[in-house]
C-alpha cells in the first residue's frame, strides 16, 4: 500500500527538510551541467528561512511525516515567478513534481495572470514535465555561468474572472 501524498503550506520549521530535498534533487542538475555551483545547491539555511517567511508561497508534498518535495512562487506584478521545484530523487517519477507544480498555480490563481519558470535547456525530464502542464518555451538565455536556460510560461485563468 502507498502513502498518501499531501500539498501543504510549508513553514519556516520546514527550512532544513526542504534545503536537503533541494539539494539532492538538483545535483543531478549540477551533474549535467558540470556546475556544482547553482543557486539551489549553493543556497543557505538562512536563506530557506528567509524565503519561507516572506512574501512567497511555499508548499510542501509530504508523504506520512516525511517532506518529499517543495516549490515556491513569488509574485511579480500579475506573474507568478515559480522556482525551486524539488523532489527527493527516490521519490522521482511518481507525480509528485506535477502535483506540486498544480498545487502553487492554484495558489496563485486570482492573483498572477501568468507562471513564469526557466530550467536548463537540456533538462528534458524537467521541460517534459511543463510542456504537460501547460508551460511553453517564450525564450532562451544564459544564466551568470553561461549554462542555456529555457524560460517557459503558463496563463492562469481565475475561475471568477473568465468569461462565459
Amino acid at each position: 500500500m502507498t502513502e498518501r501524498v499531501a500539498i501543504v503550506p510549508a513553514g519556516v520549521a520546514d527550512a532544513g527538510e526542504i534545503l536537503t530535498v533541494q539539494r539532492a534533487a538538483y545535483l543531478v542538475e549540477a551533474q549535467r551541467y558540470g556546475d556544482l555551483f547553482l543557486p539551489p545547491l549553493t543556497e543557505t539555511l538562512d536563506e530557506v528561512r528567509a524565503a519561507l517567511a516572506g512574501p512567497a508561497t511555499v508548499l510542501a508534498a509530504r508523504v506520512g511525516g516525511r517532506l518529499v518535495g517543495s516549490v515556491r512562487a513569488e509574485l511579480d506584478g500579475g506573474t507568478a515567478h515559480v522556482g525551486r521545484l524539488s523532489v527527493a530523487p527516490d521519490q522521482q517519477g511518481r507525480g509528485v513534481g506535477g502535483r506540486l507544480l498544480a498545487a502553487i498555480e492554484v495558489a496563485c490563481a486570482g492573483r498572477a495572470d501568468r507562471c513564469a519558470l526557466f530550467t536548463g535547456a537540456e533538462s528534458a525530464e524537467n521541460l517534459r514535465l511543463y510542456h504537460r502542464h501547460g508551460y511553453r518555451i517564450v525564450a532562451h538565455r544564459a544564466d551568470p555561468h553561461g549554462i542555456r536556460l529555457a524560460v517557459l510560461e503558463k496563463s492562469l485563468v481565475s475561475p471568477a474572472r473568465s468569461d462565459a
